[in-house]
This record gives C-alpha cells, structure tokens and sequence, in this order.
C-alpha cells in the first residue's frame, strides 16, 4: 500500500528540520513541492533548499504542483474553504494515483507543524473518503510559528496559573479578546485585527518572516507600537509579495489569582 508522510519543516528556517524531519525526506520516493504562484515563490523556493541541504536518497525525486487558488469568501467564509479544500483533494487524489507506485512512499513537505491551523491532514481524509486511492497516513511534527515568535522574543507563552488561547484574526474581528484570555496567539490576521480592539494597554508580541534572515519583531504596549506594525506590515508585504505573520496578546502584568 502507498504511504504518505506529512512532515512539518518549520516556520521558514532550514535548520527548524529535525533529526526525524530528514529521515522522513530521505525515506520518500517522491517529494510533492506546492507552488502558489510568483508572488510566493520563496515558499515553494524553501522547501527546494530544504530537500537540497538534506535529502541524500538517491533514488527519490521531486514533484511540483500548482495549488489551487481560494476563491474571495462569497457566499460564507466556510462554504469557500470548503470548495478550495475540496479543489485540493482533487489534486491530491491526481498526485497521489499518478505518481507513487501501489508501495511507494510520498512526503508532502508542510509549513510549521501539520497540527495548527494547516489544513493537508483534513484533506488528505477527504481524498482517503473518495475511495478511489489507498494510503496509510505518517505525521512528522515541526516546529510552529507560535515557537518560533516565543523564541523570537525571549518569551514564555504562557504566565504562571494562566491559559493560552490560538485564534485567527477573522475571530478576533467577529468576537474581540474574551475576558478569559489569558495569552492570546492570533494567526491567519491579514488585516491588523489587533488595531480593532479597545483596550490599547494590552501587550503585543508581532513577528513576520519568523526565523529567517528577514524576520521582522516589535513588542509593546499596542496603543504605542500597533500603527507601526500596520506600516512595517504593509511595507514588507509591498517588497516582498507576501506576508506570513503572527503576534501575541497579553494584559500588562502577572494574572491574579
């Protein structure tokens, strides 16, 4: 039966890769590399240097694939993922059939961890739902932004006795920061959702390009440093085409009891 490995590889640095990361790239027969068009080649760049830098398998080789691109949400935000989700599948279901033999083993190389907010694991159930491909299924854990933006920062995520909380920027727009918040990490913000909210002596901890040469970070009280995020934002996007970026809130101080 084909084999499939889901691998994280980290938030943007090559040296992220763990020991069992390589070993995973080097038992692959083929490496399917997404590619989501010229404005962000530098993702599906990455994952090319990474099989350059580690993969020693002489046997195993490369596949790139155009990723379907998500349609603006219309009607609802769900109903879009879904047919995005379901496009994919597709392409999934075409890679998988094509070009790995019925004992084959291929790697899909994913960004941070396969676990927080990334989708090829619900996915690849919707292909193994279709019944028309058989595979068992390997999951290789990374190393995640939220990691590298506590790392970035010198930072605990969490304070004594308190709780943390992921979100997206699409529910802190809808919902706001709870009262229950503790330390709040938001991912998938690609409109400054912080600069919404009403209390401007929270904490933001920002970093984009976590882990690479071009790692940008700012922390402080938001109604003093949250402007300057919005212009760094939209400044490093305009150079480079992209963004990938996540931050974390807080109230100043220690939790009380």
């Amino acid at each position: 039966m084909r084999k499939l490995l889901v691998i994280g590889i980290g938030a943007g640095n090559p040296d992220h890769m763990t020991v069992q990361a390589i070993g995973g790239l080097n038992r692959a027969d083929v490496l399917f590399i997404p590619d989501k068009g010229a404005k962000k080649n530098d993702l599906a760049e990455l994952r090319r240097q990474i099989c350059d830098r580690f993969v020693t398998n002489p046997g195993s080789r490369r596949v790139e694939f155009d990723v379907p691109v998500r349609a603006e949400p219309a009607p609802s935000y769900r109903s879009t993922v879904d047919d995005w989700h379901e496009a994919i599948a597709a392409t999934y279901e075409d890679l998988i059939r094509d070009e790995l033999s019925q004992d084959g083993c291929g790697a899909f190389l994913i960004w941070g961890d396969p676990s927080l907010y990334d989708s090829a694991l619900r996915i690849l159930e919707r292909v193994r739902m279709r019944g028309n491909v058989e595979f068992e299924l390997e999951v290789i854990p990374g190393i995640t932004a939220v990691q590298a933006l506590a790392a970035g920062h010198k930072i605990a995520l969490n304070r004594i006795g308190d709780a943390i909380q992921i979100t997206t920027g699409r529910r802190l727009t809808e919902e706001g920061l709870p009262d229950s918040a503790g330390s709040t990490v938001v991912m998938l913000d690609g409109k400054c959702a912080f600069n919404r909210l009403d209390d401007k002596d929270l904490v933001i901890h920002w970093g984009a390009y976590l882990g690479t040469p071009d790692e940008i970070l700012i922390s402080g009280r938001l109604g003093d440093v949250g402007d300057e995020i919005v212009k760094t934002r939209d400044e490093a996007r305009r150079k480079k085409g992209w963004i990938m970026d996540t931050y974390l809130l807080r109230k100043p101080g220690e939790p009380e009891e």
